[in-house]
């Protein structure tokens, strides 16, 4: 009986840690998703209201500093480097005055070339047991 357990155990844990490099990573995006329409819009004299009906609720608000909210996001593609974005907006009596941040640094060839790269195609393909087939001839 010893001598089948170690074969079998053997089999087992080299199974089990053959899969650990096949992990799914998903992509992971987190924070604020602005369009850049909107951040466009964005004119100095605005007020708080007229921002946030704009732009949405800001991710980090400050309780110290009410005059600044900033909007942030991050995006990682299947456990690669983690793409941080930050949109900064500063108000003074409840009007926006100015804005900082790189939240759409690229243009749009960057863009183009960067959703490319991770295109590819798949297929794919089921292994076909005995007896079964695409042969229509099961009758």
């Amino acid at each position: 009986m010893p001598k089948f357990n170690r074969p079998l155990a053997l089999l087992l844990a080299l199974a089990s840690l053959g899969g650990c490099g096949i992990i799914y990573k998903p992509d992971v995006q987190q924070g604020n998703l602005l369009e850049k329409k909107n951040v466009e819009e964005l004119k100095p004299g605005m007020t708080k209201r007229q921002v946030l009906a704009l732009m949405g609720s800001p991710s980090v608000q400050s309780p110290f500093t009410q005059d600044r909210w900033d909007y942030v996001a991050s995006y990682q593609h299947r456990g690669g480097p983690v793409d941080v974005r930050r949109l900064t907006l500063y108000f003074k009596n409840d009007a926006l005055v100015r804005t900082e941040g790189n939240f759409f640094a690229e243009n749009s060839k960057d863009l183009l070339k960067q959703s490319n790269a991770y295109k590819g195609e798949y297929i794919p393909t089921i292994p076909k047991k005995n007896g079964q087939g695409g042969d229509g001839g099961g009758g």
